[in-house]
C-alpha cells in the first residue's frame, strides 16, 4: 500500500473516491461542508434522509458538479458531542471498507483532519493506515483457485490535511503502514493450516525475516534445547512427530540512536533490551487430556502469541526503531502418542523447579516457563509474554480486552496506556500472592493448574514463578487473537498495543 498526504482544497482533489465525515443531526465536518458548498448543496440534500451520519455508515455520491473527485464517500461519525478516538477509528475503517468495496485503485480520505480531543495528526494517520491494512487483508494462500473478483484493487491512499499537519501525519503513516504489514504477517501465520505452519516452518520464517529485515536469528533444535535443560518445554514436544524449535530474533536498534558513548575511554554498557516471548503451539490437541472435537480446528491459532512476536519484530525492523528488541519463541505441537506427557508426570524446568502435570492441556505455560528462564541472560529492561493461554480469560473478559497481568505497577500502567492509545484494549487482572496457594502440589514444587477458580490468574501466577529477575508482564490473548464464526481468522492483535508501547519508549 502506498500512502501520501495532500494539502489541496478537497473539492479540487482529483481522485477515484474522496471520503469525508458527517455527524448525526446533519452536522458536516469541515471537508464535507467544503464539498457541499462546491456542489451546490448536494451533501445536505441527502443528509437526514438517505444518510443519517451514524457511526460507520457510508453513502457514495457520484459525479458531483464542482467537485474533482469522481465519487464522494460520506462516512458517518456519530454525534459530534460524543466523538472519541474510537469513533474516528470506526470512521477510518468504514472509509477503507467503502473504498475496497468500490473496487477503486486509489482514494483520498479527509477523515484524519477531523479534530478529536486527545488525538493529533500523527495518531490519526497511523490509525488510518492500520484501518486500510485491515480492510485490504485477504488470506488466499491455501486456495487452489484464486477468485479474481475477491482481489483487492486499492493500492494507494492519500490523506487530505492542512499543510501544518503534514510532517506529523507522514510520520504516522510510516508507523501505521509498518504496523499494518506486521499485523498481516501475524494474520498469515495464524491462518495457515497446522500441517503447513509447523515449528519447522516458523523456524524457516524466522530465517527469512532475518535476511529481509536485517535481524539476527538463532533457531535451536531438539539437541540444543536438551543441552539447555528445558525439560518442561520438551515434555510437551515429545508427544509429536514434529520436532520442536526454539527461536530467537534480535533487532539491535540501540546503536542507531546515537554515536557510541564511552565511559573512561571504554564503550558504555549497551542499553537493556525489551524482550517479547510468544507461545508457539502450532497445534494443540490437548495431548492426553484431549480437547473436545468441536472447534478443535481453531487450535491452529494457539501459536498466535508467536505470530504476534513475528509481526511486531517486522514492524520494529521496518521502522528501524533505535532500541534493542528481542523476540523469543518456543514452538512445538501438543499431541497424544505413546511418548506423550501424562497427567501425574513430574517434569523439571530449566530453572530447576519441578512441576506436577495435572492436565496436559495446560501446556502453554510449560513451554513459556523455560523461555522465561532463558531470557534472564539478556538482562532485559522488560519482558512481555504473549499467549493464547486460557479459556478462563475469555470467560472473564470476553473477546474485547486482552488480559494483562504484572506485579510491576509502572510496567502495567505503560502497557495499559499503550492499549488505550492504540485502541487495542487490555484490562489488568489480579496477581495476588494468595492465588499461588492453588498451585500447591504434594509431589513437586508446583502443579501446572490451580483448578477452575480464577484459571487465568493462576496460569499467570505459575508464569510469575519464573520471572523474578526482571520486570515482567503477561498478556493472555486467548479471546482477542482470532475471531470465530463467519469471520473466522486471526485478528493481528496485540501487535498495535506492543508497537505503541515500543514507540513510547523511543525518546
Amino acid at each position: 500500500m502506498e500512502f501520501s498526504t495532500q494539502t489541496a482544497s478537497v473539492e479540487k482533489i482529483k481522485t477515484a473516491a474522496l471520503a469525508v465525515g458527517v455527524y448525526t443531526n446533519g452536522v458536516l465536518s469541515p471537508a464535507a461542508d467544503v464539498i457541499d458548498r462546491a456542489s451546490a448543496g448536494a451533501v445536505r440534500a441527502v443528509v437526514g434522509s438517505d444518510f443519517k451520519g451514524r457511526s460507520g455508515e457510508t453513502l457514495v455520491l457520484r459525479n458531483l458538479a464542482g467537485v474533482a473527485a469522481k465519487r464522494v464517500v460520506l462516512v458517518g461519525l456519530g454525534a459530534q458531542e460524543d466523538i472519541k478516538p474510537r469513533s474516528l477509528q470506526a470512521a477510518h475503517r468504514a472509509a477503507a471498507g467503502a473504498l475496497v468495496s468500490l473496487g477503486v485503485t486509489e482514494g483520498v480520505s479527509a477523515l484524519a483532519a477531523i479534530p478529536v480531543e486527545g488525538t493529533d495528526p500523527r495518531w490519526s494517520a497511523r490509525i488510518a493506515a492500520i484501518a486500510v491494512g485491515d480492510a485490504t487483508y485477504r488470506y488466499d494462500t491455501t486456495f487452489g483457485k484464486k477468485d479474481p473478483e475477491a482481489a483487492v484493487k486499492l493500492v494507494k491512499l492519500g490523506l487530505a490535511l492542512e499543510r501544518a499537519a503534514v510532517k506529523e501525519a507522514d510520520a504516522g503513516l510510516r508507523e501505521g503502514s509498518a504496523i499494518a504489514t506486521g499485523m498481516s504477517l501475524t494474520k498469515d501465520l495464524g491462518n495457515l493450516p497446522p500441517n503447513i505452519c509447523t515449528p519447522t516452518y516458523l523456524g524457516q520464517t524466522a530465517r527469512k525475516m532475518a535476511r529481509s529485515h536485517k535481524l539476527k536469528v538463532e533457531v535451536l533444535d531438539r539437541k540444543q534445547i536438551e543441552a539447555l535443560n528445558m525439560g518442561s518445554f520438551l515434555s510437551v514436544a515429545r508427544g509429536s512427530d514434529e520436532p520442536p524449535k526454539f527461536i530467537v530474533l534480535r533487532h539491535e536498534g540501540a546503536k542507531l540512536a546515537a554515536p557510541v558513548k564511552t565511559v573512561r575511554g571504554k564503550p558504555a554498557p549497551a542499553a537493556a533490551p525489551i524482550v517479547l516471548v510468544g507461545k508457539g503451539i502450532t497445534f494443540d490437541s490437548g495431548g492426553i487430556s484431549l480437547k473436545p472435537g468441536a472447534g478443535m480446528d481453531e487450535m491452529k491459532y494457539d501459536m498466535c502469541g508467536a505470530a504476534s512476536v513475528f509481526g511486531t519484530l517486522s514492524a520494529v525492523a521496518e521502522l528501524q526503531l533505535p532500541i534493542d528488541v528481542i523476540g523469543v519463541i518456543p514452538t512445538c505441537e501438543n499431541m497424544p502418542n505413546g511418548r506423550a506427557l501424562k497427567p501425574g508426570d513430574v517434569v523439571t524446568s530449566m530453572s530447576g523447579q519441578t512441576i506436577e502435570i495435572l492436565n496436559t492441556d495446560a501446556e502453554g505455560r510449560l513451554i513459556l516457563c523455560d523461555a522465561l528462564t532463558y531470557v534472564e541472560r539478556f538482562k532485559p529492561a522488560a519482558v512481555i509474554d504473549l499467549a493464547t493461554l486460557t479459556g478462563a480469560c475469555i470467560t472473564a473478559l470476553g473477546y474485547i480486552n486482552s488480559g494483562l497481568f504484572s506485579p510491576d505497577d509502572a510496567l502495567a500502567d505503560e502497557l495499559l496506556a499503550a492499549s488505550r492509545t492504540a485502541l487495542d484494549p487490555a484490562w489488568r487482572m489480579p496477581l495476588d500472592e494468595a492465588y499461588q496457594e492453588q498451585l500447591k502440589s504434594n509431589f513437586a514444587d508446583m502443579a501446572n493448574i490451580g483448578g477452575p477458580p480464577a484459571g487465568a490468574v493462576t496460569a499467570a501466577c505459575f508464569l510469575s514463578r519464573f520471572t523474578k529477575q526482571y520486570r515482567w508482564a503477561h498478556l493472555d490473548i486467548a479471546g482477542t487473537a482470532w475471531r470465530s464464526g463467519k469471520d473466522k481468522g486471526a485478528s493481528g492483535r496485540p501487535v498495535p498495543l506492543l508497537m505503541q508501547y515500543l514507540l513510547s519508549t523511543v525518546k
